[in-house]
């Protein structure tokens, strides 16, 4: 029992080193310009990286545009990925960049510079709901609340990370987060109100 439970576990070590190499030699092949390459990294997470774009973005036909347009930028900068991290995660990376470009030059974005706020945490009745009832809800936020939101939240961003991207001290940054939070769950109760026929 022992045997066949260490053969399976090396098996799967070995697997997980083949797709390693796999993937890094396609890596190589699109810095290469091979265009079969290319179109495989893309086939592999463009659907993912589209989400990405979604959570910031909310016209979907908008939210493709910058998703190629990031994609782009990934195969021009594939020569300085170094192999030490994810790569899904280097990509998401040139994603959320390329999603604060695009709002800050087609929309007037504005921060309330505020120092003060109150630092709350997510009570978990978000759960209730489905993707696209959450994203509906996301998608209610102002595009300043709605950034920091997704840095912090869903990104996983500090707010000192979050204030170097956007140009905003770090009060703002959790201000902001405070004001995206408190809208939220405002919403999440008139939606459950909805769901539950007590409005």
């Amino acid at each position: 029992m022992c045997v066949y439970a260490n053969s399976n576990t090396l098996q799967k070590v070995l697997k997980i080193i083949d797709l390693h190499q796999e993937e890094k030699n396609r890596i190589q092949l699109a810095v290469e310009n091979n265009r079969q390459a290319q179109q495989l990294i893309y086939a592999k997470y463009a659907p993912k990286m589209l989400s990405v774009c979604r959570q910031y973005v909310k016209d979907i036909h908008h939210a493709e545009d910058v998703m190629i347009t990031a994609f782009m930028k990934v195969f021009t900068s594939l020569k300085n990925f170094e192999h030490k991290g994810s790569f899904e995660g280097w990509i998401r990376r040139i994603m959320v960049n390329e999603c604060i470009s695009y709002i800050r030059a087609n929309k007037k974005v504005s921060f309330l510079e505020e120092e003060s706020y109150k630092e709350e945490s997510a009570n978990g009745t978000e759960s209730q709901f489905n993707v696209e009832e959450i994203q509906f809800l996301i998608d209610t936020l102002p595009d300043g609340y709605k950034m920091v939101f997704n840095l912090y939240a869903i990104e996983g961003y500090k707010h000192q990370e979050i204030a170097a991207l956007l140009s905003i001290n770090e009060g703002t940054s959790k201000s902001q987060l405070s004001h995206a939070r408190r809208i939220l769950q405002n919403e999440i109760s008139k939606l459950k109100s909805h769901q539950n026929g007590t409005k």
